[in-house]
C-alpha cells in the first residue's frame, strides 16, 4: 500500500522537480518505507512513497519501467495471483519477486487490458508507454484503492490523495462544483466519477482511463458487477461449500507478505470468518479488536470469545469516550476529501492498535453487500409488489398497515415512485430542504446526469431485485465505506486487505441465489451458518452491534468550541452562516439531533482547506 504522483504535460510544461515532490511528501504516511522520482525529461514525471510489504528490497522500489523500458508505471496496492501470472510470462529474468514487477512484465507480453482483465488484487495504476506516448490511469474492480486525477486538456495530474490534486497550480484556483456538491451533502461522500472540484475526478471502480499524447481522452470498462440471475445456485449445501472454499483461497491468496500480518476481529459475522480461515493458514495469527463501556453497542466481549476459541495473540483496546476525544484532531486531519463517516473513528483507532504490532491487516468489509447483510434491504424488498401501483393506492396501503400492523409489512418507502429512489433517499441523513436553506446557490442545482448508480427498475422477483440493490450498494454506499477504510488505515502506515472484495470472491458470490441469505428476518444467512458450523458453542448474535460514538452529546459538549469555531469560522463564506448557527443551536439546545448534518459540513470544511 503506498502513495503515488503522476504528472502528464501535454504541453512540455511539467511544474519543478522540487514543486512536485514538496505535493509528493504529503501522503508520506502512505508510503514512509522508500520514495522514489522518475521523469523522462519533457513531459512526465513520476513519484512514489513506499509501505514495502512484499520484495522489501529496491527491486521493488517504484516507480518502476518495464524490463524494455517500454513501460513506465507507479502502482498502489497488492496483486494477490501475481505468482500465478508469472508463471504464465515468457519472460523469466525478474531481479526480484514484486507484483509490480510482474504487472510491467505482463504490459511488455500481454498490453494493457488483457493485463488488467488478468490482476485479481486492490490496485490503482498510471501507466505510461514511452513508445505510444499513451498514458492509462486504471481502477480495481471493487473501487479498494483511490485514484484522483485532475485534468484540463493541457495538464493530467493523478495521485493516491484528493488533496494532492488541489495543490497543483492547474488546479489550485478552481471553484468548487455545485452538482458534486449537492451529491455530497446528500451522500455524504463524494463517489466515482466526481471530484468536488471543477476538473478534478475519479477513475471509477473496474475503469481504464486513457490519454493520448494529445490530451484526447477515452474509457472502458473492464468489469462491472453483474446482475445476470438466469443461473443461481439455490441448494444451499452446495452454495456453503462454494464459500468455504472460495474464502479461504482468498485469504491464502492474501496472507502473501514479507512484513508482520494480522487481522481485524469484531463480535460480528464476516471478520470471525475471515480470521478462522487465517488462523488454520498462519498459526500465529494476530487479532485487533477496540472496545467501548457501552454495554448496548460494545461488541469486544464477544470478539474475545472468537479469539479465545481460535487461541489467536488478541490485541484489544478499551477506550473511554475521552480518550477517543484525545484522537480527534489527528482523525479530523487524516479527512483529505469530503467524507462524513464517523464510523473513520473507531476505524482509525483500530487501524492504529494494529499499527503498533504489524504492517498489514485483513478486514471483513465486503460481506454485508454481497450477501445482503442490511436491513435496509428487506425494508425496500418488502414493498415490491406495491411498488407500480397509483400513488393514491400506495398512500393507502401503507396507512391501513400502519393501523394493523404498525407498519410490519409495508413502510413509507411504498409512496417513491421508484424503490430504487427511495434507496438513495435511505442513505441521505441531510435533506433538501435544510440543504436549500443552508446553500440557498443550490437551490436549482440537479444532481450529475450521469450520476445513475441508485436508476434500477423496480422489480417483483426477488432474487431479480435483489441482485440490483447489491449492485448499487457496490457502487454507492460501498464505495463511501471503502473510502473511509483507506483514509484511517493509510494515516497509521497499514495496509488494510479485504478477502470478501477479491475477484473471486465476489464472482463466487454472484452465482448464490440472493435468497439463501435473505427475505423477511433474515439477513446473511449463509455466512450466519458458515459462522455456526466453525464456532457452535458461541451463541448467534441477536442485533448488529459497533463502537459506539456518542457524536450527538459530542457536539453539545466536549466538541462545542471544535464544531463551532470549524462550522461559523468567518473563511466559510460558501454557505449561509445563520442558517448553520441556527443548526448548531438547534442541536446544542436538545431541541433536534442535527450531528449527521453538522458532521458533513464539518468533514467538509476540513477537506476544503488548502
Amino acid at each position: 500500500m503506498c502513495g503515488f504522483l503522476a504528472e502528464i504535460s501535454f504541453q512540455n510544461q511539467l511544474i519543478s522537480k522540487e514543486c512536485f515532490v514538496d505535493i509528493l511528501n504529503l501522503s508520506l504516511k502512505r508510503g514512509p518505507d522508500a520514495q522514489g522520482y522518475w521523469n523522462n525529461q519533457s513531459s512526465v514525471q513520476l513519484g512514489f512513497n513506499r509501505l514495502a510489504i512484499v520484495e522489501l528490497s529496491e527491486a521493488g522500489n517504484q516507480p518502476m519501467l518495464s524490463h524494455n523500458s517500454k513501460f513506465a508505471i507507479v502502482f498502489n496496492g497488492e496483486i494477490y495471483n501475481h505468482s500465478y501470472l508469472r508463471s504464465k510470462l515468457d519472460f523469466k529474468a525478474f531481479r526480484g519477486n514484486s507484483d509490480t514487477e510482474t504487472i510491467c512484465a505482463c504490459l511488455e507480453e500481454w498490453g494493457v487490458l488483457k493485463t488488467i482483465k488478468a490482476l485479481d488484487g486492490m490496485f490503482a495504476l498510471t501507466i505510461y508507454n514511452q513508445e505510444t506516448k499513451e498514458t492509462h490511469l486504471v481502477r480495481d474492480f471493487a473501487g479498494i484503492k483511490p485514484l484522483f486525477y485532475g485534468f484540463d486538456n493541457k495538464t493530467l495530474f493523478a495521485s493516491s490523495q484528493y488533496d494532492q490534486i488541489l495543490k497543483h497550480p492547474s488546479f489550485a484556483n478552481t471553484s468548487i462544483n455545485n452538482q458534486v456538491l449537492k451529491l455530497y451533502l446528500q451522500q455524504h461522500f463524494v463517489p466515482a466519477p466526481y471530484g468536488l472540484y471543477q476538473n478534478t475526478f475519479q477513475v471509477k471502480p473496474g475503469e481504464i482511463i486513457t490519454f493520448q499524447e494529445n490530451g484526447s481522452k477515452s474509457s472502458q470498462e473492464y468489469w462491472t458487477f453483474s446482475t445476470d440471475t438466469s443461473y443461481l445456485i439455490n441448494d444451499e449445501k452446495e452454495a456453503l461449500q462454494l464459500i468455504e472454499d472460495t474464502l479461504h483461497s482468498c485469504v491464502k491468496d492474501q496472507l502473501m507478505a514479507d512484513v508482520p500480518l494480522g487481522a481485524f476481529l469484531s463480535g460480528g459475522v464476516d471478520s470471525p470468518l475471515i480470521c478462522h480461515h487465517a488462523k488454520s493458514l498462519k498459526p500465529d495469527l494476530s487479532t485487533f479488536s477496540i472496545g467501548s463501556h457501552s454495554l448496548v453497542h460494545d461488541e469486544s466481549k464477544r470478539a474475545a470469545l472468537f479469539a479465545q476459541k481460535l487461541s489467536t495473540n488478541h490485541h484489544e483496546w478499551m477506550l473511554s469516550a475521552n480518550e477517543v476525544l484525545s484522537h480527534w484532531d489527528k482523525i479530523s486531519l487524516a479527512i483529505h476529501e469530503p467524507l462524513a463517516d464517523f464510523s473513520i473513528i473507531p476505524t482509525y483507532l483500530v487501524s492504529n492498535l494494529a499499527k503498533r504490532n504489524v504492517t498489514v491487516a485483513l478486514s471483513g468489509d465486503g460481506g454485508d453487500e454481497l450477501f445482503l447483510g442490511y436491513e435496509r434491504f428487506w425494508s425496500l424488498a418488502k414493498n415490491r409488489h406495491f411498488q407500480n401501483s397509483p400513488k393514491l393506492l400506495k398512500k393507502l396501503i401503507y396507512g391501513t398497515d400502519k393501523v394493523i400492523s404498525g407498519n410490519k409489512n409495508i413502510n413509507s418507502l411504498v409512496v417513491y415512485n421508484q424503490l430504487s429512489s427511495a434507496h438513495e433517499g435511505l442513505h441521505s441523513r441531510f435533506k433538501n430542504e435544510m440543504i436549500h436553506k443552508i446553500f440557498p446557490v443550490l437551490n436549482d442545482v440537479i444532481l450529475p446526469d450521469d450520476w445513475t448508480v441508485y436508476q434500477y427498475e423496480n422489480s417483483t422477483n426477488l432474487s431479480h431485485l435483489s441482485r440490483l440493490m447489491q449492485k448499487a450498494e457496490f457502487y454507492g454506499m460501498m464505495q463511501k465505506t471503502l473510502r473511509k477504510v483507506d483514509l484511517a488505515s493509510m494515516d497509521n502506515s497499514l495496509e488494510v486487505r479485504v478477502p470478501f472484495l477479491q475477484k473471486k470472491m465476489i464472482e463466487a458470490s454472484l452465482q448464490i441465489d440472493p435468497l439463501l441469505s435473505f427475505g423477511k428476518n433474515k439477513y446473511k444467512n449463509v455466512l450466519k451458518k458458515k459462522l455456526i458450523s466453525y464456532f457452535p458453542t458461541i451463541e448467534p448474535e441477536k442485533a448488529k452491534k459497533g463502537f459506539s460514538i456518542p457524536l450527538r452529546n459530542w457536539i453539545q459538549t466536549d466538541l462545542k468550541e471544535t464544531f463551532s469555531d470549524n462550522l461559523l469560522a468567518p473563511t466559510s463564506t460558501f454557505y449561509d452562516k445563520k442558517e448553520v448557527e441556527h443548526l448548531l443551536k438547534n442541536h446544542l439546545s436538545g431541541q433536534k439531533d442535527n450531528k449527521w448534518a453538522l458532521f458533513t459540513l464539518y468533514a467538509l470544511n476540513q477537506s476544503i482547506k488548502r
